[in-house]
Formats: C-alpha cells, sequence, structure tokens
C-alpha cells in the first residue's frame, strides 16, 4: 500500500520514456554530424528527469500542505535560484547576483499581490507557484539582459558618460540613454512574443489547459492573463536593475567605478 505512489510514477513514466526516442534521434544526428553534443544531449535530459521529478513530488506536497508559508518558501527558492542565474549572465556587474535576485523579487512580488488583491487568482499554492515560476523565468532572463548590456554600453561608451559627469550631470543623467538602450534590447523578445501569440505558435499555459480538457475559450482567458503579467513582472523587473546597479557603477563622487569596466 505504501508504495503504490511509485507504481503510479513509474507507470506515467512510460509516454515520457518513449518520447525520448526523439532524444535518441538527435544524439544520433549529433554523432554523424560529428557535433560533439550527444553528450551533453543526454546529460541534460538526465538532468531534466531528475530536477522534475523531485520537484513533481516537492509540489505535491506542497499542495496537501495547503500553508501559506509553504508557498512563500517555494517562491523565495525560485527567485534565489533566478538570482543567481541572472547574475551569472552579468558577471562582470559587482554584487549581480544580489542585484538581480532582489529585482525579480520585486518586479514578481508586486505583480502579484495586484493579481491576488484584484482576485485575478485566489492565493493557493495550485494557482500561486505555477505562475510565480512563469513570472520568475521570465524576469530572469530579462533582468540578465538589461544588466549586463547596461554594463557593456556604460563600458562602450565610458568617454561620452565621463564628459557628462564633469559637465555637472547626474549617474542617471549620464547614462539615460543606456539605460534606455538596455531596456529595449532586454523587453523587445517579451513584447514580441506578446504580439505574435497564438498566430505563430500555441503558449504553454493555453496548450497545458487544453490538454487537459479545458476549452479553448477558457485557455484564452487564462493566457491574456499571463501575458499581462509576464509583461509587468518582466518590466518592472528590468527597471529596478538599473537603479540597483547605478551605485555599483559610480563612486559616492560621482565618478565612474572604472575596475568595474577593465574587463570585457
Amino acid at each position: 500500500m505504501e508504495w503504490e505512489w511509485l507504481a503510479e510514477f513509474l507507470k506515467g513514466m512510460v509516454k515520457p520514456a518513449a518520447a525520448t526516442t526523439v532524444l535518441l534521434l538527435a544524439a544520433l544526428l549529433s554523432y554523424y554530424q560529428k557535433l560533439k553534443l550527444e553528450g551533453e544531449m543526454v546529460y541534460a535530459i538526465i538532468r531534466a528527469f531528475i530536477q522534475l521529478s523531485i520537484i513533481g513530488f516537492v509540489l505535491q506536497f506542497i499542495f496537501n500542505q495547503n500553508n501559506s508559508w509553504w508557498i512563500l518558501l517555494a517562491y523565495l527558492f525560485m527567485v534565489s535560484i533566478a538570482g543567481y542565474t541572472a547574475g551569472q549572465r552579468a558577471k562582470h556587474v559587482p554584487h549581480g547576483k544580489y542585484i538581480a535576485g532582489a529585482s525579480i523579487l520585486f518586479g514578481t512580488t508586486l505583480t502579484m499581490f495586484l493579481l491576488v488583491l484584484l482576485n485575478v487568482f485566489p492565493f493557493t499554492p495550485q494557482y500561486i507557484i505555477p505562475v510565480a515560476g512563469m513570472m520568475v523565468g521570465n524576469a530572469m532572463t530579462v533582468t540578465g539582459v538589461t544588466m549586463k548590456r547596461l554594463r557593456d554600453d556604460i563600458r562602450t561608451q565610458m568617454n561620452l558618460v565621463e564628459t557628462a559627469l564633469a559637465l555637472g550631470a547626474t549617474p542617471r543623467q549620464a547614462t539615460l540613454q543606456q539605460v534606455k538602450r538596455s531596456l529595449v534590447i532586454a523587453l523587445s523578445p517579451v513584447i514580441d512574443n506578446t504580439k505574435t501569440v497564438g498566430l505563430i505558435s500555441l503558449p504553454g499555459a493555453m496548450t497545458g489547459l487544453i490538454m487537459g480538457g479545458a476549452s479553448p475559450v477558457e485557455a484564452i482567458q487564462l493566457q491574456i492573463v499571463v501575458m499581462n503579467m509576464l509583461i509587468g513582472a518582466s518590466t518592472m523587473s528590468s527597471i529596478m536593475s538599473t537603479y540597483f546597479c547605478w551605485p555599483n557603477f559610480f563612486t559616492k563622487a560621482y565618478q565612474l567605478e572604472t575596475k568595474v569596466f577593465l574587463t570585457e
């Protein structure tokens, strides 16, 4: 009786196991083309299997508990991993992991608070954790790109920034164009994806609902909510990251912290 969950789990893994045929085909193509990616492909799918299996059992436990503290703990764990990953992308930004984590936390928390306040989603683990995961994932990508691009642009245009500072501009005024450019580059894919949603491909949330038996109309309604929250969370997180970056790019005397921009 106590091992029924394992038997049920193994039974449910038959179709995922069958789907690995596609991976094996890709690995064979990589081998014959001498791409040397087959090992990485197999490693990636094994790692994904282990990670998703573990998170599946963890989520099942949290859903059964129905406790707000578990929701917050899961959310903070996701933000921590996202902050670390985004910080790795912007590795030349001092304290990048903390900046990314704080920015993602701010943007996604405010977005989630508004959605719950407006009764768009109930504060239950079945809704909050998947929704938070989507927001945190998108905010992670956008924030990492913003921070990296901002630092690289300032490095490329150090002379212009230093000239503006010498003429009395504040750090924000001196880097206004670089900030705008980094935000536009980071946010453009999210906006473009929203413009073409449903025309090129069906989004994951919508596809999951339809495959789960929901009507296409209900799936569309949820997807509209998802696209709104992704743009909102990504925009707020990326903008906050620029504010958090400034103290690390400039000295208290409003001079560029040149050691930050020495490496490419």
